[in-house]
């Protein structure tokens, strides 16, 4: 018996009033695979993840996620099944520091003392350190490099529970040096299983 494909989508359509932005898009992705998503602009790449991290609705088709239909009409969603988005524009505070961007918005993210916090960063690093990602969690955001917010944004998805992970244009705002690191990065979400689309 074969296993379930972690994302299937299957005749994808999504439109904007008259503009067709997808049509009849079919696409397959399996556990511990990174998938590269290739085509010009405007070509619906975005769009097509859009839809699977929840942010827009299809107008047709329908989504699998390992095998059973998802109706995915919200990031939170797409969350609860385990598909977690890195967009290409950060969604970072700047003031806060890593963990408080990682934490923010979790129930579990109201301040409950110093032990509490301690444990909380605690868990933050084990899961960067997991994956291969350096972080500093207790530095404010607006102190980071580019390539430190990509990383703050990806253990931010890792450490929701995230295992199928979007990456919208990941290279394009990093060095060639933090593109390598990146890259050794997808080695590793590889190697746990996780499944990666760019």
């Amino acid at each position: 018996m074969h296993e379930p494909h972690a994302v299937e989508m299957r005749g994808i359509r999504k439109q904007f009033g008259a503009l067709v932005a997808s049509d009849n898009v079919d696409f397959a992705v399996k556990a511990g695979e990174v998938h590269a998503l290739l085509g010009e602009n405007g070509a619906g790449k975005s769009t097509l993840m859009s839809m699977l991290s929840g942010v827009y609705r299809p107008t047709s088709g329908e989504i699998l996620i390992r095998g059973r239909k998802a109706n995915i009409r919200s990031p939170k969603d797409a969350l609860a099944l385990g598909i977690g988005m890195v967009y290409q524009q950060f969604r970072l505070v700047h003031t806060l520091t890593a963990a408080e961007n990682i934490m923010l918005g979790e129930k579990s993210s109201v301040w409950r003392g110093a032990s509490w916090m301690r444990r909380k960063m605690e868990e933050i690093d084990a899961v960067a350190k997991r994956f291969g990602l350096r972080i500093d969690a207790g530095r404010p955001v607006w102190q980071m490099s580019v390539g430190e917010q990509q990383r703050v944004e990806i253990v931010k998805v890792l450490y929701r529970g995230a295992d199928i992970i979007l990456l919208d244009e990941p290279t394009s705002v990093l060095t060639p040096g933090e593109a390598d690191q990146l890259f050794e990065t997808l080695r590793q979400l590889r190697a746990a299983g996780k499944t990666v689309i760019l």
